[in-house]
């Protein structure tokens, strides 16, 4: 079997963050989250990196990766953008935001030929979370059997604001039933009474901080590309008028599940998370970085 591909999603134009967060320097020589995400992957066995971006970053994004990265990994770059005629949709419709992670995700279906996972630009997943994807998308991975990597919630949080999660629910044998993104996930109350909350329709709901999470670490097939291909026009066409409204990978297994196209392996880890969802966030993965460093789970120079 071919060695798997590492997507990257860094399109995004972080908004909450306030500066191009996928080319900012987290390690001790200025290294990004990127980068560790990149190096851990490499030693697991992956063959490709493919970025997703706006083609107006790609100048910056060559500049920072290519000639550190070059004969250790291929690299190819995806870009997403507003024309959806590429994808059946003879629609024009003026946006200032791209059209959600699964559309970043059809983005690179003319790149990508072999099993592959998405991951987020600005999350720090570890080295395991690489180990036992690569393990299950080199030995289990088929059209039938996808996955994903499951997450504590209550390793995933921010303390400085609301943060996205693809919330699941999770069978027995240890498959997705259902994946549900929930935009608004924060803490409330200090102390010893401090609880994590989602809010939906203006209603606060609980969470316990043990329900696994997708953090957009997902391993496919190219089936993935068909599916979201047709599901896209109809969201699309539900959604033309909602100018912020995105269509969110998680919403591609959970109508894969429901309709029996495939099941979704959920692996479970218990590495806590760490990101940069806001500018506050910033010295505490220096800091997390750092550490792993002192401990030898990184070299102090990556590449």
């Amino acid at each position: 079997m071919s060695k798997p591909t590492l997507l990257i999603l860094a399109a995004g134009m972080a908004s909450r963050y306030g500066s191009l967060k996928q080319v900012d320097g987290f390690g001790p020589h200025g290294e990004t989250i990127i980068d560790y995400s990149i190096y851990d992957a490499i030693r697991a066995g992956f063959g490709k990196v493919v970025f997703i971006i706006r083609e107006e970053f790609l100048e910056k994004m060559k500049e920072v990766f290519d000639k550190k990265l070059e004969g250790k990994i291929e690299v190819d770059y995806a870009f997403q953008d507003f024309d959806l005629t590429k994808f059946g949709v003879n629609h024009v419709i003026e946006r200032t935001k791209p059209w959600g992670t699964a559309h970043a995700v059809m983005s690179a279906k003319d790149k990508v030929n072999e099993p592959f996972c998405v991951i987020n630009a600005d999350d720090f997943y570890g080295s395991d979370s690489f180990d036992k994807m690569a393990k299950f998308l080199t030995t289990e991975v088929s059209d039938q059997q996808m996955s994903l990597m499951g997450f504590q919630v209550g390793n995933t949080m921010s303390d400085y604001g609301y943060v996205s999660r693809g919330v699941c629910e999770v069978s027995a044998s240890g498959h997705m039933e259902s994946v549900t993104e929930r935009t608004n996930i924060y803490y409330k109350g200090e102390g010893d009474d401090r609880k994590i909350v989602y809010e939906e329709n203006g209603v606060e709901y609980d969470l316990d901080p043990q329900t696994r999470v997708s953090m957009n670490f997902w391993g496919f097939t190219p089936k993935i590309f068909e599916v979201a291909q047709a599901m896209f026009p109809a969201f699309v066409e539900e959604n033309k008028e909602n100018l912020k409204a995105e269509f969110f990978i998680p919403s591609v297994p959970d109508y894969m599940v429901k309709h029996k196209l495939a099941d979704f392996k959920v692996i479970p880890t218990s590495s806590k998370w760490f990101g940069v969802t806001y500018k506050e966030d910033k010295p505490i993965v220096q800091e997390s970085i750092s550490k792993l460093v002192v401990d030898g789970i990184y070299p102090e120079k990556l590449f």
